[in-house]
């Protein structure tokens, strides 16, 4: 199911490119949000509802031979929901009538063994490569679109650069993915844009949320019509998260040599991955990019990074790096099902807001039955003191 319609854009191609003939399901809108909660009880996180609704409704649609077909869900593996989907949608399927339909597990803490699937070297770091493509693109979008000075330039040359790494992820070459990234950061920091001065807005919360359109209700485009500028966190530093989680186990508890060994392995490959961008944007407008372990030191004496369940510690340090990147507001969205981020998003906003008197945070809820309306005010009210703040 889609997630970040900008990383998925790219995740996709990168699968077909490994010999798998992979789909992200793109559309989303109410009758999908509908679907999922046929078969979810509202009382589950808004992320569950949407995923299944996205999958049933997709093998509900009658353009997929289900006698040759597979679903797929990415799970983390860790004390949230998400580590429960694929039994919500195993009922699902079965209650909608469909019981034969396998369903794969992409993850890397061993849950649901998939015969017929292995995550390849090879697919791995094609996958982790679209990841970064998709971190510099929407960094530099989001930078870029709003200082424009021909409107529709900053898209223009988005879809460009699009439909080029599409083509190019076929290439697991670090000489051409580094130059591509330098390009990508180049041809941005070209494009013509006026002098204007505008309020920059972070936006964080848990995963799905922060980046499905439908699920945050086009807070993005909401941000932007409104005269500001989206700061959108990199999904390369969740990753690295969730391998982080066997380091939270080996310090406060335990975990197996093998996990904590190959968990800090795929970090460091993230981190060799991320090193061109991380280069490129130095000194730049498009802000520099803090060391996953230097995200890790911002929360000491804040909160534990024992806290692991859900976007855990990460969502504090989030807010942390925007804030030591003088993006002082922030929208913090969390399903209003997610107890992780309630109490790790929003019981740290007063202990910010002490440390950081400049700091202009909201917390939002998303769920099926919320107020698009009272979302919509809550974060224009606090848009109104971003211009204050300007």
């Amino acid at each position: 199911p889609q997630m970040s319609p900008i990383h998925f854009e790219l995740l996709e191609p990168a699968f077909r490119h490994s010999g798998l003939n992979f789909v992200i399901l793109k559309d989303c809108g109410k009758d999908v949000v509908e679907e999922g909660l046929k078969y979810v009880n509202n009382d589950a996180c808004y992320p569950a509802i949407i995923t299944t609704g996205q999958l049933v409704h997709a093998v509900k649609s009658g353009n997929y031979d289900l006698d040759t077909t597979a679903l797929m869900m990415v799970q983390t593996g860790g004390a949230c929901r998400a580590t429960n989907y694929i039994a919500m949608l195993r009922k699902a399927l079965f209650d909608a009538g469909v019981r034969e339909l396998p369903i794969i597990s992409l993850n890397v803490v061993g849950m649901d063994k998939n015969p017929g699937f292995s995550l390849t070297p090879r697919l791995a770091l094609r996958a982790f490569m679209s990841i970064i493509y998709g971190d510099v693109l929407s960094r530099c979008l989001l930078k870029t679109r709003p200082y424009e000075a021909e409107a529709g330039s900053a898209n223009k040359l988005y879809q460009k650069w699009n439909a080029f790494l599409k083509d190019e992820l076929k290439y697991v070459n670090y000489r051409r993915y580094a130059n591509n990234l330098r390009n990508i950061v180049k041809e941005f920091g070209e494009l013509p844009v006026t002098d204007e001065q505008k309020p920059a807005v972070g936006v964080v919360g848990e995963i799905l949320v922060k980046y499905h359109p439908t699920a945050n209700s086009n807070v993005v485009e909401l941000i932007e019509a409104e005269g500001c500028e989206a700061v959108v966190p990199d999904l390369a530093g969740f990753l690295c998260f969730l391998c982080d989680h066997a380091n939270s186990r080996h310090e406060l508890m335990t975990v197996s040599w093998k996990r904590h060994f190959f968990s800090n392995r795929a970090i460091n490959l993230l981190e060799y991955l991320q090193a061109p961008y991380r280069k490129a944007v130095e000194g730049t407008k498009f802000r520099s990019l803090m060391r996953f372990g230097d995200m890790r030191k911002l929360v000491d004496g804040l909160v534990s990074t024992g806290n692991i369940a859900g976007e855990g510690w990460f969502l504090t340090a989030e807010m942390l790096e925007l804030m030591h990147s003088n993006v002082n507001n922030i929208v913090c969205m969390q399903p209003f099902a997610c107890l992780p981020n309630h109490v790790i998003g929003k019981a740290v906003i007063g202990e910010l807001r002490r440390r950081n008197p400049q700091s202009n945070i909201v917390a939002v809820d998303y769920d099926p039955g919320a107020s698009e309306v009272n979302q919509i005010n809550r974060i224009k009210l606090m848009l109104s003191q971003a211009f204050k703040n300007l």
